[in-house]
């Protein structure tokens, strides 16, 4: 698994959706596109979101075009990017050559953004497991930066760092996204223990909800509809309550994996990015 951050400046006054995690992730298709059209069409098509975005994190300005927000020139923005899909050194290298080799540029739809800083780590599952063993009694600081949108039945989201939602959106994705050959790196863990055992404590000054576009889909009129989904940013602290020390190692183990592949659904469109701090008590 990789995760990949980037600096970026904007080469100009840009205007951007409020929704820029979706513009992003077809700006990063078609870049990729030009580097490796398989490589592209299977992040596209991946069943599971294999490639992350966190869409563009900094300070934007006003505009009066509606919908959308402005990137400024003088400002620097972030963009975390996360590959668990098991090839991911295929996807890795295109993004490195359409992001580093061939032109250090984006093309957005309204401008262009230059990439000022690369910088990549990679582990691997057994190294997540490990580095969540080491703790004690550990407590988890995560910042839910962009929009994370946890659809539990039909069409109804969680707008709620709720620790059974969080978790349990989290276990899916890394059973799901394990490679053939690693059914014993699969978490055995349940919704009920997460609830019985792990206390959130979220900042209420930090939180606030999200409309976000993901998609656009043509309808049975062949006329082009937006999607959205639902959800919120905020900082929350998950502590445990008698938890034996598997159940630790699994909870801790799944909130270092959210910064690879996100939490949440649209995770490949700017949404569920997270940062995790991870502290022994």
């Amino acid at each position: 698994m990789r995760r990949i951050e980037l600096t970026v400046t904007p080469d100009g006054r840009v205007p951007v959706p409020y929704s820029d995690g979706y513009s992003l992730y077809a700006a990063l298709l078609a870049a990729l596109d030009d580097v490796d059209a398989s490589v592209s069409a299977r992040v596209h098509d991946a069943p599971f979101g294999s490639l992350h975005t966190s869409g563009l994190l900094g300070t934007f300005g006003t505009t009066d075009r509606e919908h959308h927000k402005l990137l400024l020139p003088d400002r620097q923005y972030e963009i975390a990017l996360g590959v668990v899909d098991p090839g991911d050194q295929d996807v890795f290298e295109a993004l490195v050559t359409a992001l580093v080799f061939d032109g250090d540029t984006l093309e957005l739809t309204d401008g262009t953004i230059s990439v000022d800083a690369f910088e990549s780590r990679r582990v691997s599952r057994e190294d997540l497991l490990a580095e969540a063993g080491e703790y004690d009694d550990p407590s988890l600081s995560v910042d839910f930066r962009s929009p994370t949108c946890i659809e539990e039945r039909g069409a109804v989201t969680t707008m709620f760092p709720h620790r059974g939602a969080v978790f349990a959106s989290l276990l899916g994705a890394w059973n799901r996204s394990l490679p053939d050959d690693a059914d014993h790196l699969e978490l055995d863990l349940t919704r009920e223990t997460v609830e019985a055992n792990v206390i959130e404590k979220p900042n209420p000054q930090s939180y606030d909800t999200h409309s976000v576009l993901v998609n656009r889909f043509e309808d049975d009129d062949g006329e082009t509809r937006p999607e959205f989904r639902q959800g919120f940013t905020a900082e929350c602290v998950y502590e445990f309550k008698n938890a034996t020390e598997s159940v630790r190692n699994a909870v801790t183990t799944l909130a270092l994996f959210g910064e690879f592949g996100g939490v949440g659904s649209a995770v490949a469109r700017g949404c569920g990015a997270v940062s995790v701090e991870v502290a022994s008590k």
